[in-house]
């Protein structure tokens, strides 16, 4: 039977997709989300952004658990390759530093032309210590009061993933991201634009300053 993780998800669309799942035993829906990494053996890891988007096929009867175990070794294998081979000018410390930025790479694209230049954007920004401001993180911080529309005030109150209030990354990833987003985080478009805006049809257009 096949389960499919769909790039851009939060760790909770991947866990309500189990109760679709046919013939699957799910042993997670009851457990905390620390409970559940404790189970894979990553006790201290947060599960955001943690597992592969990808179609995984499995036999009548087994475990959500090991679902997810499957997901989680891949993109775990996915992250090690794209970092052996990333820009070694990248401001990016660590892996899941990376992982954090695909992550929004994912949530503000849905062109995969674009991902590179979203992550020179990024990239760029934070080289001169300029917020994020990125609409996802907020979105992400604000969990279930977040209704469909983002108001000014909601921009302005601190959560830890509000990039418009706080510098540098959040500190987790905000969704699962596709290997494509991670490689675009870790090598990302040779670019000077610090802006971009939506144009209203998924595309972007992008800038170097505020006024253009």
């Amino acid at each position: 039977y096949p389960f499919t993780i769909i790039e851009g998800w939060s760790f909770r669309q991947v866990l309500q997709a189990f109760a679709n799942a046919p013939r699957v035993t799910r042993t997670v829906q009851d457990m905390s989300a620390s409970q559940i990494m404790a189970s894979l053996g990553y006790p201290k890891l947060h599960p955001e952004g943690r597992f592969y988007p990808d179609t995984y096929y499995y036999p009548g009867g087994m475990s959500d658990l090991l679902i997810l175990q499957r997901a989680f070794q891949k993109m775990d294998a996915r992250l090690q390759q794209e970092w052996e081979g990333r820009d070694k000018t990248s401001p990016l410390k660590t892996p899941d530093e990376a992982l954090t930025l695909a992550s929004i790479i994912e949530r503000e694209t849905a062109r995969a032309e674009e991902r590179d230049l979203i992550a020179g954007v990024m990239v760029n920004r934070l080289r001169k210590n300029m917020k994020l401001q990125t609409d996802p993180t907020v979105i992400y911080g604000m969990g279930d009061r977040y209704r469909g529309n983002l108001r000014s005030q909601d921009l302005r109150e601190y959560t830890p993933y509000n990039t418009y209030v706080i510098k540098g990354l959040p500190p987790t990833p905000i969704a699962m991201p596709s290997g494509e987003a991670v490689r675009a985080a870790l090598n990302p478009a040779g670019t000077k634009a610090l802006y971009f805006v939506s144009r209203g049809d998924g595309s972007h257009e992008f800038s170097e300053t505020l006024e253009q």
